[in-house]
């Protein structure tokens, strides 16, 4: 298993591989064998050489890793798939790894090299075969892209293959290749703006296994009172979240993957402010996609009583904060989200310890502080 390139190598916005792009023929398509972090897959082209183009990289390392060409006559023989396709890449379940890490080659739908049979793509887990979501469906609808979607499960040689550079991911990609951003700045284009001017993008319903903040419950009335809606995106299909996305003018969410998805059609006159609910680079990443793709310098919120991990758990996804509740009233005030007023009564601890029972332990102020 050969590792392609080193950190020197990464996609970068400004030039580079990010930026080009192959057309193979007889390209051999390897997913991946088994569930892994890093993973041996990718595209092979028709001379057994992998093709580094196609590769996937988060931050500063690729995470598929050049496969091995076939030795000899395989068992069996690879599917043929006729036709010319553009390789999407890794196709992601998960809704915030998606938007960043499955999009970023789309691009190359606008580079003149179409018309295309369609978008070929590798599961990122292979447990899940084939399978695709119709919000997925509806993204790449809302991006002017109707093809069909091939999920390749098993090596498959494709007539033609144009293979994309990763125009957008995480890591310093995360800001977009001109070309990539070039092409999402038509994303949704024909949703019109629906809904008020106040929005508050919460995580609530989502339960607290996937991280999230306590008190965000009394924080929704506290907004709701000051004229916000509160809006559970995954409560509704794509085309609304876009609406209500695009409608309003002053937006808080609770950090997560949707702002992500309003990073696609947000606009410099609109102010977002961003409440941590733990200390990870991806608030970082946010920031910069906003920053790059909408011209909007999103406002980060820290006011946390302290951060909880789960007992024996290392995923900082999962942590859950503690709302500090009159010093957010503060912050927000002072940034103009809401209007003065009395004081938000404090998180008790005994409220909070009924929430998490016993499966979650403070983490260490050197390795949670949110200043």
């Amino acid at each position: 298993m050969a590792v392609p390139g080193d950190a020197s190598d990464r996609p970068l916005p400004e030039g580079g591989w990010s930026q080009e792009i192959e057309s193979l023929r007889g390209a051999l398509v390897m997913p991946p064998a088994e569930s892994a972090f890093r993973q041996a897959a990718g595209v092979l082209r028709a001379d057994g050489s992998h093709c580094e183009t196609g590769a996937f990289w988060r931050n500063h390392r690729a995470l598929t890793l050049a496969p091995e060409a076939p030795a000899g006559p395989p068992d069996a023989p690879p599917e043929v798939l006729p036709g010319r396709w553009l390789w999407g890449g890794v196709l992601w379940v998960h809704f915030g790894h998606f938007l960043v890490e499955s999009t970023g080659r789309l691009w190359g739908l606008d580079a003149g090299q179409g018309p295309f049979d369609g978008i070929l793509y590798i599961p990122k887990r292979p447990a899940r075969g084939q399978e695709v979501a119709g919000w997925q469906r509806a993204f790449w609808q809302l991006a002017g892209c109707d093809l069909p979607v091939h999920v390749a499960t098993s090596p498959t040689e494709v007539e033609e293959l144009v293979v994309p550079g990763q125009g957008f991911g995480l890591g310093e990609i995360v800001s977009g290749t001109p070309a990539f951003r070039a092409f999402m700045a038509e994303f949704g284009r024909d949703v019109p703006a629906e809904g008020p001017e106040r929005l508050y993008i919460s995580r609530s319903k989502l339960g607290l296994s996937k991280g999230g903040l306590i008190g965000e419950s009394r924080l929704e009335a506290h907004l709701e009172a000051e004229g916000y809606e509160i809006f559970h995106p995954q409560d509704h299909d794509l085309p609304t979240q876009v609406a209500r996305y695009k409608a309003a003018r002053q937006v808080l969410a609770a950090e997560g993957s949707a702002l992500h998805l309003f990073g696609f059609v947000g606009r410099p006159d609109q102010r977002v402010g961003m409440i941590l609910r733990r200390q990870s680079g991806a608030t970082e990443m946010i920031a910069r996609h906003l920053r790059s793709f909408c011209g909007i310098e999103l406002i980060e919120i820290a006011r946390l009583q302290r951060i909880l991990k789960k007992k024996g758990g290392f995923k900082k996804r999962h942590d859950l904060g503690v709302i500090h509740m009159e010093e957010l009233r503060q912050a927000l005030v002072a940034q103009g989200f809401i209007s003065d007023g009395p004081a938000w009564e404090r998180l008790r601890w005994s409220d909070v310890r009924r929430v998490i029972g016993d499966k979650y332990e403070p983490r260490r102020r050197a390795e949670a502080r949110v200043e």
